[in-house]
């Protein structure tokens, strides 16, 4: 039988390993990403000095309220995420963690990824140009529409420029402006038919929208739950799948008649 002193010696030194192991779990990388709200953007105003949209061959209309998009950040590809950090963000509302491959699905380098985000944005801005004329019935050899947002890549932007190019040329159709003069916010990808497409982080999307002043936020309806999870007070949820539904949503809610959906 062991002395006390040995057993002692022994707990000891079967510490020391376990705790080097613990160590390095908690600060070894770990393949996840922390994101939080980010910024937001009128797309119906200026951003950094430079207007969101601008028209040409058609009157362009001054509307009196924001369509405020809205992204989220995340630690970069190369960043250390440790078991630490995972801890210490997971029960956070204001914080997301996802695995990277989420969160950073094409390429290996920074330049990759960023290339492949202003790839999407272009793609998404083109889409939301054709989308809005076809759905006011102008042809895009008479009516120029010309995005600029910087500093800011992907998709989800898309059903947002939409509306803000609809409400530049045409408002809702009666002399008004879609947003009745509030504040709303949205998120959403769009294709040239005019289908609104899931985008993820809608979540922190919603606190970001809210700590800038909407009181109405645009989901795609596919995301209604991931939305309501940790959705802010004083913020109403509108889920939409095509432009039409978002459109006839902000129509109803600056009449004040009909019916508008909800999560």
């Amino acid at each position: 039988m062991l002395s006390r002193l040995t057993r002692r010696q022994a707990l000891t030194v079967c510490a020391l390993p376990i705790a080097a192991l613990f160590a390095t779990a908690v600060f070894a990388p770990l393949p996840f990403s922390v994101a939080q709200p980010g910024m937001t953007a009128n797309v119906l105003g200026a951003n950094k000095g430079t207007q969101v949209i601008t028209v040409d061959g058609a009157r362009a209309r001054r509307p009196s309220g924001q369509l405020r998009m809205v992204t989220i950040v995340a630690t970069g590809p190369d960043a250390r995420v440790s078991l630490g950090d995972v801890i210490g963000n997971w029960f956070r509302t204001d914080r997301a963690v996802m695995p990277r491959d989420a969160v950073y699905p094409t390429g290996d380098t920074l330049k990759e990824i960023e290339q492949h985000n202003t790839a999407q944005m272009r793609q998404s801005q083109d889409a939301a140009t054709s989308a809005a004329l076809k759905y006011l019935g102008l042809s895009p050899d008479k009516v120029r529409v010309t995005l600029k947002l910087a500093d800011v890549g992907g998709p989800s932007a898309g059903l947002l420029f939409t509306l803000g190019i609809i409400d530049k040329l045409h408002g809702d159709g009666h002399g008004g402006d879609l947003t009745g003069g509030r504040t709303i916010a949205g998120t959403g990808t769009i294709d040239a038919d005019g289908r609104v497409g899931a985008v993820g982080g809608v979540a922190l999307k919603t606190q970001a929208a809210r700590r800038d002043g909407a009181t109405v936020f645009l989901v795609p309806k596919a995301e209604c739950a991931d939305a309501k999870a940790e959705l802010p007070k004083g913020l109403r949820l509108v889920p939409v799948t095509t432009l039409k539904s978002a459109v006839d949503s902000l129509v109803s809610l600056e009449k004040g008649t009909g019916s508008v959906p909800s999560c």
